[in-house]
């Protein structure tokens, strides 16, 4: 496993970060594909014993039941002070007043409950999943940064968002000494690239890690387009609207992808992510493994240097895409 730092910080992460959303409860969610605990298992602990340390998860998957196993097995198969432990707030946890945002109030309630279900006293890096138009920034920040010094947290983090709010977020956390972010989860791979106009040179000229989801595009990088794929991919209406659209545009992406597989003798998502793994600011982009063979393909990227032939073959093709996953 190979390692490095997050963003400007001290924290060593490993290069492939496990996504924990497809852990949990079909029955307390809405996606029917996520994994029940015991197999749930099986992935966590393949992934420390192949050197994983970095774990990301989030209260709204299964409505705390991904948070509740990840914590379980990461208890039984890692070292706690080797792993790095991400969860976010901002989703809606329950019906009635306050049951999402990044209010105060919501903040040190969730973060609480996310302590609970993980069975930790801290987490490393705590993340706000989207950006609240209801609530000002200089509350979201002042609350987060009151985590911090809590000793709830060690680290912050921000998903989705437009650049200028990044920005904001930034500056009023600088203009008032508080707790700054470190890392950017944003959606960012080969077929959806917008991220590279702003957020990612606002990223780099500030010094903070990209922890990128959605690296294969859902598997759209991994297979022929048009062809079939798992039972996610069947069956998960908000994958299927962010790539399905572009499908024609994306065409001759997916198949240099597959043709630079093939020349090298290895699997598509392997180029996929090694094109992603050699960006700044990639730190680790986020793989949402449900088998171990998927961890297994992951890690096998680190070992795929790409020529810079082969990337400009990867880029070439690419059109500007609609905004997706924030609005």
């Amino acid at each position: 496993m190979e390692f490095t730092k997050l963003g400007r910080t001290g924290l060593d992460v490993s290069r492939i970060c496990l996504g924990a959303m497809g852990f949990g409860d079909p029955d307390r969610w809405i996606h029917d594909w996520v994994l029940r605990e015991e197999a749930s298992r099986d992935v966590i602990r393949h992934a420390v014993e192949a050197g994983i340390n970095f774990f990301d998860t989030a209260n709204v998957y299964s409505l705390g039941a991904s948070e509740e196993i990840l914590g379980r097995a990461l208890k039984d198969f890692a070292n706690r002070d080797e792993i790095v432990l991400a969860t976010k707030v901002h989703g809606k946890m329950h019906d009635g007043p306050n049951g999402q945002g990044l209010s105060r109030k919501a903040i040190m309630s969730q973060i609480d409950a996310s302590l609970k279900r993980l069975g930790t006293d801290y987490v490393d890096l705590y993340i706000i999943h989207r950006w609240d138009h209801n609530t000002p920034i200089e509350e979201t920040m002042e609350a987060l940064n009151d985590v911090v010094r809590a000793g709830k947290a060690r680290y912050l983090g921000t998903s989705a968002m437009w650049a200028w709010q990044f920005s904001k977020a930034l500056s009023v956390a600088d203009l008032n000494g508080w707790t700054p972010f470190v890392s950017m989860q944003n959606h960012y791979n080969l077929i959806y690239r917008e991220e590279e106009r702003e957020m990612l040179p606002l990223c780099l000229d500030r010094g903070i890690a990209s922890t990128p989801y959605s690296p294969l595009a859902s598997g759209r990088l991994t297979r022929d387009p048009g062809q079939g794929g798992t039972q996610r991919a069947e069956s998960d209406e908000v994958q299927r609207s962010k790539y399905d659209a572009a499908l024609d545009a994306d065409r001759g992406i997916i198949e240099a992808v597959a043709r630079i597989a093939e020349s090298r003798g290895v699997e598509r998502a392997q180029v996929a992510l090694a094109w992603l793994l050699a960006k700044d600011p990639v730190a680790a982009p986020i793989v949402g493994a449900t088998k171990t063979s998927h961890l297994d393909t992951a890690i096998g990227a680190l070992e795929v240097d790409l020529t810079d032939e082969e990337i400009a073959d990867l880029e070439q093709g690419y059109v500007p895409h609609a905004v997706i996953g924030h609005s």
